[in-house]
């Protein structure tokens, strides 16, 4: 395979690094970092947009950093399937949708019971509340006597101990449409894991199949008791709802109807392979109830399970331009954020290419991010390293999730830390570029440690609309100035700039380098 000679370049893409005025909340300033000060003094730098209408999200709204990947890959501002689905609540088409009419209609000739599975939240990061609103409309139009509402408990991209409002608000719309009991309760830290904690997602299974957990007869009295426990959102435990004492409402059983809700595929692929996919996930065939499923989007195509909302892959993206041009790629990073380097900055295309080259770093225990908030940033930074060493004429790609996912716990003195851990990495990786006579290009794909206080004082851990930086480190393009006014869709065509290759037309971001 003839690939082409560059120089090694690396794009380092560091998640949850805004940039906002210095605060007593701002864990990137407050953080000792000689090495990214150094960096802001000598390399060209400039601000890029990275939240609303520049990343295809409502004016406002923050980013994230899967969209944020999505449109640093595509070059452009990318319509997400979240979007679409979104759009047809809007003109009526998801009323219409083949795929979820034919999945209600035999449920309801078999007169089997319907599940939906999702996250209680209006955040529209992993799922949205409308969407479930829609799904119970169509259940109750399309002649459904029942369906039962599996509710996952966010409580991390909106405010934290809110699940009891969120699950309030449920039962209202449920009493308003006509339709629906909630049958469980279960933090996303169980029912969401996306780092292969099989433990975790075995306790939500074990809930929703075998009535396994805690016993509740009022979901929302349920909610606050865990609260009184110290116990917030995220974290609380696999609740079963009884209709009346040791009854659960519901449990999912063979030939059940089992609609999975979430628009994102990473944090809900354990728990839709656990019930939906045969012979494989954490239980075994007899353990597993044989039902019929319906994913919102897809989660992973060798599932082989309907999808509502297929994926439209952004063809003319920087993997394309790689290909195209003979260019080997390699993609870094640890299990939580490997999905962001490899699918979400490939615009969903799951299929790697003879040029991309992928190096996941298993992830540590990740029961309690903040005692160990530099996660395997180490490792991969020296993963990094070495391949630089041994293929150099290639481009490197590598997502240190350490600063968004440690400022999501809200503890601001550990985010402070995780800045200075990435700090030293970023020293290491640039020594090499330097002694290679490489290229590094350095931004971020939403913003986060840099508002951590809430304007109540409190912790605040949600994403933020504010920019993120991007520097371009090159020893031998001294001189070189960046525009202003840029968002994450421009970097694309300036790291193919930087290489000399020209954009492919599908591409509307554009150059950063004046």
């Amino acid at each position: 395979m003839t690939t082409r000679e560059i120089r090694p370049t690396v794009l380092i893409i560091l998640d949850g690094w805004g940039v906002a005025s210095d605060s007593e909340g701002n864990a990137i300033t407050r953080a000792f970092t000689p090495y990214y000060d150094e960096i802001c003094r000598r390399y060209p730098r400039t601000l890029l947009n990275a939240a609303g209408v520049h990343v295809g999200l409502a004016e406002g709204v923050a980013g994230n950093a899967e969209l944020g990947h999505m449109n640093l890959g595509a070059g452009r501002v990318v319509k997400t399937v979240f979007s679409r689905i979104q759009d047809a609540v809007v003109d009526g088409g998801f009323f219409d949708n083949s795929v979820i009419r034919a999945a209600i209609g035999s449920a309801v000739s078999r007169g089997s019971k319907i599940h939906l599975v999702g996250l209680l939240s209006d955040a529209d990061v992993h799922s949205s509340m409308e969407n479930l609103y829609a799904l119970l409309r169509m259940a109750k139009r399309d002649g459904a006597s029942e369906a039962y509402v599996h509710a996952i408990l966010d409580g991390r991209d909106v405010l934290p101990r809110t699940a009891d409002v969120y699950t309030e608000a449920l039962e209202i719309k449920i009493a308003d449409i006509g339709i629906g009991k909630i049958a469980s309760l279960c933090g996303r830290f169980y029912a969401m894991d996306s780092s292969e904690n099989w433990e975790r997602t075995a306790r939500a299974f074990t809930m929703m199949v075998h009535a396994e957990g805690e016993r509740a007869s009022d979901p929302v009295t349920a909610v606050r008791s865990s609260f009184l426990r110290g116990i917030s959102d995220e974290f609380i435990s696999p609740i079963v709802i009884e209709s009346s004492p040791g009854v659960p409402v519901a449990t999912v059983a063979d030939g059940d109807l089992v609609i999975f809700f979430n628009h994102r595929a990473d944090t809900m692929r354990q728990l839709a392979r656990s019930i939906a996919v045969p012979d494989q996930g954490l239980v075994t065939p007899s353990a597993k109830p044989r039902v019929e499923a319906v994913c919102l989007a897809e989660y992973d195509r060798a599932f082989n399970l309907p999808v509502a909302f297929p994926p439209r892959h952004e063809r003319g993206g920087l993997a394309d331009a790689f290909d195209a041009n003979s260019v080997i790629n390699f993609r870094i990073s640890e299990t939580d954020r490997f999905p962001h380097v490899s699918s979400f900055l490939n615009c969903g295309l799951e299929a790697m290419s003879p040029f991309e080259q992928h190096i996941e770093i298993p992830a540590g225990d990740t029961s309690n991010r903040e005692t160990e908030p530099e996660m395997r940033s180490f490792k991969v930074t020296d993963r990094l390293i070495r391949k630089i060493e041994s293929d150099p004429s290639a481009v490197f790609i590598v997502n240190y999730p350490v600063p968004g996912l440690i400022a999501e716990t809200g503890n601001l003195d550990r985010t402070i830390e995780a800045a200075q851990y990435i700090d030293t990495c970023l020293g290491g990786v640039l020594e090499k570029i330097r002694e290679v006579n490489g290229i590094a290009v350095i931004t971020a794909s939403h913003g986060n440690a840099e508002s951590m206080i809430a304007s109540n004082g409190e912790p605040d851990r949600l994403a933020t609309p504010n920019p993120v930086p991007f520097h371009i480190i090159d020893e031998s393009s001294a001189g070189v100035g960046l525009r202003t006014g840029g968002s994450l869709q421009d970097v694309a065509p300036t790291l193919l700039g930087i290489l000399g290759i020209q954009a492919p037309e599908e591409m509307t971001g554009r150059d950063l380098r004046r």
